[in-house]
């Protein structure tokens, strides 16, 4: 079997752009694999392919699920990465969106499947998203770190180019693949609070769309994404209020982020411990309810 499964071939794609995420490493407080969700969902897009799980995952790391449909029959979800396609009509062009797990396996491969199947798509510009946990407040805007094929694209994004050395996750390496088969690649990154990483974070979201957005020409309403974002910085900030040594520790971030000057660890609490304390808030404020 292909590991690229087609449900149907899209027709009359207008120089489309492809946007990748991928839950796990990559994808720190589910910020990236949600702007993904998020356009799909602001698009309408459809399915029309997925990835083959069976070459690529380790089920005993990304175990299948079970769940009951609407007879109350089992059914199977595998993990694995979903292909959509948008229209745009106000828009310059057309948007192909991937979304799934991060494989566990023969990466080359999977991303040489992926690269394939935007030349025959004829896509423009592939653009893949991610979010890293970095000493960064919650209270600034999402700082943004990228890096592009063309310096071009890396101008257009408007951000600081990426100086990071070491291991990579999946979206690096299908960056790299693209860039050595000349296809026009971007990568974007979120920076999410590490002290709040369990939580999912709609602001870094909302930041990697709005790139986004800048970067392939396409317009989305984004009001539902902004509103959820300012919902997340109100509860982190109730739940910073409630400890006096988390909130010095984000006053301590806030200065060193008006300096650019990084806090001593060593002063602060750690991070598992005020990520230890959020939780406990929230579900405090959950019983409350």
């Amino acid at each position: 079997m292909q590991p690229l499964i087609w449900d149907r071939r899209p027709d009359g794609l207008r120089a489309p752009a492809m946007v990748c995420a991928f839950e796990g490493w990559n994808d720190a407080g589910d910020s990236a694999s949600s702007a993904v969700s998020f356009l799909a969902g602001a698009l309408g897009a459809k399915r029309f392919a997925r990835i083959d799980s069976e070459d690529f995952y380790d089920f005993q790391s990304n175990r299948p699920t079970i769940k009951l449909d609407g007879r109350e029959r089992r059914e199977i979800v595998w993990p694995g990465v979903e292909i959509f396609e948008a229209t745009a009509p106000r828009a310059p062009r057309d948007v192909v969106l991937v979304q799934g797990v991060e494989p566990s396996m023969r990466w080359s491969s999977f991303c040489a499947n992926l690269v394939d199947l935007a030349e025959a798509l004829g896509v423009q510009v592939v653009v893949s998203l991610g979010a890293l946990l970095g000493d960064v407040p919650h209270t600034r805007p999402v700082a943004m770190t990228g890096h592009a094929s063309d310096p071009a694209l890396l101008e257009r994004l408007g951000i600081g180019s990426s100086a990071y050395e070491g291991p990579t996750g999946i979206v690096g390496v299908l960056h790299a693949a693209c860039a050595d088969a000349g296809l026009p690649a971007a990568s974007l990154w979120a920076a999410v609070p590490h002290y709040v990483a369990a939580a999912t974070n709609p602001k870094a979201a909302l930041a990697l769309v709005r790139r986004v957005e800048v970067l392939i020409g396409v317009s989305v309403d984004v009001s539902e994404l902004e509103s959820a974002a300012t919902d997340y910085e109100r509860q982190v900030g109730l739940a910073v209020q409630s400890d006096p040594d988390i909130q010095a520790f984000v006053e301590r971030l806030e200065q060193a982020a008006e300096t650019d000057e990084q806090s001593s660890p060593a002063e602060v609490p750690s991070g598992d411990a005020i990520a230890r304390e959020f939780q406990r808030f929230l579900r405090q404020r959950g019983r409350e309810r």
